[in-house]
């Protein structure tokens, strides 16, 4: 196996097949959309967003209206939060690679490429192989890569493409070894680019103490067939609120992560720029400052922040504990604004008190907190807030909604709720409409791959 010399990545934004993510658009919606109108079947995705269809149906009758229940994506908001951070980041001195896990979404990937992302985060070779249909340039693989079958499509496409720029973590000597010996067998002739990854007491993956980490360093550097290229993590695994003490713990993980990759270049473990990532939506303005700053002069750190759920932050846990959330904790940016919402109906109201959605846990989120009652629409009449609702529970199909003394909340009518935690929305929804600033025009669709 060949050594080419260690090449640096880039500081650019990243690239996607422009070309591939248009034909997305090309698709034909019917029967498996499960809230399209069929007034639309039979018509391309830009055909029947051409028509600007209306989520409501428009008048008793009238045939038109999308099939609740929906879920949908406010078009200004997420470009708002795309802008937003793009800049920030840019600001900070940190490149962008985020998540995409959160949406896997080729439509969204290039809008964030386009705004100057420098590559795209992926957690397995499913995904990462999604991302390559549409020509993602540059991944992020945050997690060790083991399986033979999806070393081997790998080691495939980095020699097929060598503009493909791949970087995923080790976090074992075994690892590292199950790597050498698939990679090896599939006669790969590029290294694959490897970073150390550093975890933490009651963390989830990587090395828990810096003996561990440099034996994994140590098992790279003998590899033909990897690279060591810097060191990675999850500060996320380590502290769960906006605390002072949830704080300290990452800001006590991020000295760590760079005091070892410190220590790693004075012992010559790498050769040109060196790669530091970590970063989830939740600490972001902390990782900026703590893999950003604090290097030594004569070192070259590329400082690569992978938060992924801010393209449409949330009305929940993000809201909670965002540094751009509710209570903002820096002042440099605007809010990120919530762009996720999911319309059901009432479909019955047993009591005075309760009422069941058609939305449950097969269409919206549950597990970092229950969607949010936000406003009451009803044909004829002008959108309503619900203040004093509140979900108590969800099954399979029904959200049931706790209703204050004299609810509004009938029978046939639609409740828009905001929701928690993207990253459990997205897989749930085939297509996504985007809806423009009144909340009911269809502009567009977005398409997920999950």
């Amino acid at each position: 196996m060949s050594s080419p010399r260690f090449s640096p990545p880039s500081r650019t934004a990243g690239a996607i097949d422009h070309a591939a993510v248009g034909a997305i658009s090309d698709e034909l919606l019917d029967w498996r959309f499960k809230s399209v109108p069929d007034a639309l079947w039979g018509l391309s995705l830009t055909e029947a967003a051409r028509r600007n269809p209306r989520l409501f149906e428009s008048a008793p009758g009238a045939g038109d209206g999308f099939v609740g229940p929906f879920a949908v994506l406010d078009d200004e908001a997420v470009e708002h939060n795309l802008r937003t951070l793009a800049d920030w980041c840019a600001r900070h001195g940190v490149v962008l690679a985020p998540h995409g896990k959160t949406t896997m979404a080729p439509q969204l990937f290039a809008r964030q490429l386009d705004h100057g992302s420098w590559g795209i985060t992926a957690a397995n070779t499913g995904q990462l192989r999604v991302y390559r249909a549409f020509g993602v340039s540059r991944v992020v693989l945050a997690n060790q890569l083991l399986d033979p079958a999806g070393l081997r499509w790998l080691a495939a496409e980095l020699d097929r493409d060598a503009e493909f720029d791949f970087t995923c973590w080790v976090d074992s000597v075994r690892g590292v070894e199950l790597m050498t010996e698939a990679l090896t067998a599939a006669g790969a002739r590029r290294q694959v680019d490897v970073l150390v990854e550093l975890g933490g007491d009651h963390g989830r993956t990587g090395a828990r103490d810096d003996e561990a980490a440099l034996a994994i360093a140590e098992a790279a550097r003998r590899s033909p067939a990897v690279r060591l290229a810097g060191v990675g993590g999850y500060e996320g695994a380590l502290a769960h609120d906006s605390s002072e003490a949830a704080r300290r713990t990452v800001d006590a993980y991020l000295d760590r992560v760079r005091a070892f990759t410190i220590f790693l270049a004075r012992q010559g473990f790498f050769d040109g720029r060196i790669m530091v990532t970590a970063g989830g939506s939740a600490y972001f303005d902390q990782v900026a400052a703590g893999i950003a700053t604090g290097w030594p002069d004569d070192l070259e750190v590329l400082p690569v922040l992978r938060s992924g759920a801010y393209v449409t932050h949330d009305d929940g846990f993000y809201r909670g504990i965002s540094p751009l959330g509710g209570t903002p904790r820096i002042d440099d940016a605007a809010p990120l604004r919530p762009a996720l919402r999911v319309w059901a109906q009432v479909t019955s109201r047993p009591t005075d008190r309760l009422a069941l959605l058609t939305m449950g846990k097969r269409d919206a989120s549950f597990d970092e907190g229950l969607p949010e009652p936000q406003v009451l629409r009803r044909p004829g009449a002008a959108p309503l807030p619900l203040d004093g609702h509140e979900v108590t529970a969800m099954n399979d199909q029904h959200a049931f909604l706790k209703l204050p003394e004299s609810s509004p909340v009938e029978v046939g009518d639609w409740v828009g709720l905001g929701l928690s935690h993207p990253c459990t929305v997205f897989d749930k929804w085939p297509l996504l409409p985007l809806v423009a600033a009144d909340g009911e025009t269809v502009t567009g669709f977005v398409r997920t791959y999950f």
